[in-house]
């Protein structure tokens, strides 16, 4: 039996911290568009308040949440625990996309790690939290988070990896506008 909270509080918030993964769903407004989930780790994911999260996204080939938060800001971010006791959680809300020639990005990038290539930062303000039983999860067993990412930026000069997102991150597969490039 699920259960809906009115925020993030602290065994919820001990709980997301253990995560080692989350995943993100959006959808454009039309019902032809692509729907996306995207799964991240990293330890990429802050609680910024009582209602409020927080994520890095650090790039790729695709810009399909940015695009999807920018036209319509519906996202949801869902964590299953997969050791010890079954849990999920999902935070329902209203996203917005906080890239580096914002003025906010460098007081929220501070909140995390250092990492090798952030593309940018998507704020969840969240509308519901609700858990469900995970039963149906299967257990496995966390051993590390990959090194791919920053061996794939450290091969890469900074104008290459801006060229890279020109091509690749400018628009979804929906043709809808991903991140913008300010001179």
């Amino acid at each position: 039996m699920s259960k809906e909270y009115t925020e993030i509080d602290e065994p919820i918030r001990r709980w997301v911290e253990r995560q080692q993964m989350f995943f993100v769903a959006t959808a454009p407004l039309s019902g032809a568009g692509h729907v996306n989930c995207s799964p991240k780790g990293l330890d990429t994911l802050r609680i910024l308040g009582p209602r409020q999260v927080a994520y890095l996204d650090l790039g790729g080939s695709g810009i399909e949440t940015v695009a999807h938060v920018r036209e319509n800001g519906r996202i949801v971010i869902m964590l299953c625990a997969f050791d010890g006791p079954p849990k999920i959680f999902r935070f329902y809300g209203r996203g917005s996309v906080v890239e580096p020639h914002d003025p906010r990005f460098d007081d929220l990038l501070a909140r995390f790690p250092a990492q090798s290539s952030v593309r940018n930062i998507v704020l969840v303000d969240i509308e519901r939290i609700a858990d469900s039983c995970g039963y149906g999860v299967p257990m496995y067993e966390f051993r590390r988070h990959r090194d791919s990412m920053d061996n794939w930026v450290r091969a890469r000069t900074e104008a290459d990896i801006l060229a890279y997102r020109r091509e690749k991150n400018a628009a979804s597969l929906d043709g809808l506008p991903g991140l913008s490039f300010p001179d």
